[in-house]
């Protein structure tokens, strides 16, 4: 686990208790399973099987908020593909999964959750995870920016007409 750059999350999963740590953003996926440094000091890749998400978050202390919303109440604002993922223990998710194919990873989805601003930043769900994902819409779409027509523009009066 080389670098210098790491952040705070929290690894939940399945049948066992979350896993607190740091992760290199670079590195952490690896073809095994995710690495992650834990506070005391000791490097645990665990396996893509049993993580159900990797939340990236601001403070270890409220990691498992209840407050958190899983899911979008209205559309939302951010622009991307707006995915509802459906897990393994039949949980659902929100997400907005970034419209730029080329940043989808091997081993699974990063989205932004539905309240980006609280504790958890982002979410990595591994593919093995998911029972189901579907996309609910696409939010900002460069087709559809200019699209409306603009009202014309009215001739601006003479000034001795």
């Amino acid at each position: 686990m080389a670098g210098s750059t790491t952040k705070k999350v929290v690894v939940r999963r399945f049948d066992r208790d979350p896993v607190a740590g740091f992760v290199n953003p670079h590195s952490y996926l690896q073809p095994s399973g995710v690495e992650v440094l834990t506070p005391e000091g000791t490097v645990a890749l665990l396996s893509f099987r049993e993580v159900k998400t990797v939340c990236f978050v601001r403070d270890f202390s409220d990691a498992e908020s209840p407050s958190a919303a899983r899911v979008f109440n209205t559309r939302p604002k951010m622009d991307g593909l707006w995915v509802r993922m459906t897990l393994r223990d039949s949980e659902m998710l929100d997400g907005i999964l970034s419209n730029d194919l080329l940043a989808i990873e091997p081993y699974g989805f990063t989205v932004t959750p539905p309240e980006p601003y609280s504790n958890n930043q982002k979410l990595f769900v591994p593919r093995e995870a998911l029972r189901s994902m579907v996309v609910l819409g696409v939010v900002g779409s460069p087709l559809t920016r200019g699209t409306q027509k603009k009202p014309p523009v009215k001739e601006q009066p003479g000034l001795f007409d």
